[in-house]
């Protein structure tokens, strides 16, 4: 049983008095501990289905089954949990430090605001961050920002992150070193499902699809995809949960 099974699954929005097919008979399985990258232009329909994917969204055709459960109906009780939907994006109105936002989702699943607090400070830890707990979310760059949507998502240790884009807006000397961390998380067993808008955000995915017009076209196989410079992810730290 695949830990994420989406079937034939078509998503329509309306546009004036006709409609646009978003995603068209799309069927993708991850596997726990799995990196996938979905690559397409824009209006590709990339991320259309990582929303479909995490249950943010629902299809009109087809079926998105976790762990053997319909999606649909568990929604509530997965979409935060057991998969982690990542927005790598604060809006400018939103304030507060940044530890505030990453302890924010454990606060929701009711742990003391000191347990909450501690956690967050752990997570930034992980994901080299932790120079960004005091910061306020506009003092951020791209890669902070990417890094500490990261952490807040993992706050409640899913079983699947959903991630899109994760390298836009990044300086590219950064998104290597980025790009390594989602890569150490996955070996973590935490199945990661990323989108990308250009080939070197393909770097250490298991898998990379290739979108057009709301229909996967191809997998490049494991060979094909651009591989990062340092086998040694994880090398970087011996601890787990060190990412």
């Amino acid at each position: 049983m695949s830990l994420l099974s989406i079937a034939n699954v078509t998503k329509r929005y309306p546009r004036g008095r006709f409609e646009r097919v978003a995603v068209r008979d799309v069927s993708l399985d991850i596997e726990p501990g799995e990196l996938v990258a979905v690559w397409g232009v824009r209006f590709s329909g990339r991320s259309t289905l990582l929303r479909i994917a995490a249950g943010v969204e629902s299809p009109e055709e087809g079926t998105v089954s976790f762990e053997g459960h319909d999606l649909a109906r568990c929604r509530d009780s997965v979409l935060g949990r057991r998969i982690g939907y990542c927005q790598t994006g604060f809006s400018s109105s939103q304030r507060g430090l940044v530890i505030e936002h990453v302890a924010a989702g454990l606060l929701a699943q009711r742990v003391s605001p000191k347990q909450a607090r501690r956690r967050g400070q752990e997570l930034l830890l992980s994901v080299d961050a932790e120079d960004c707990a005091q910061l306020r979310c506009h003092e951020l760059d791209g890669a902070e920002l990417a890094r500490v949507a990261v952490a807040s998502a993992l706050a409640t240790e899913p079983a699947l992150l959903v991630i899109d884009e994760p390298t836009s807006g990044v300086d590219v000397l950064q998104r290597e070193p980025l790009l390594k961390l989602l890569r150490a998380i996955a070996s973590e067993d935490t199945a990661v499902l990323m989108s990308a808008g250009d080939a070197q955000s393909l770097s250490g995915a298991d898998r990379a699809l290739t979108i057009y017009n709301g229909e996967l076209q191809a997998e490049l196989p494991p060979a094909q995809v651009v591989p990062l410079r340092r086998t040694d992810v994880g090398a970087r730290s011996g601890e787990r949960h060190r990412w």
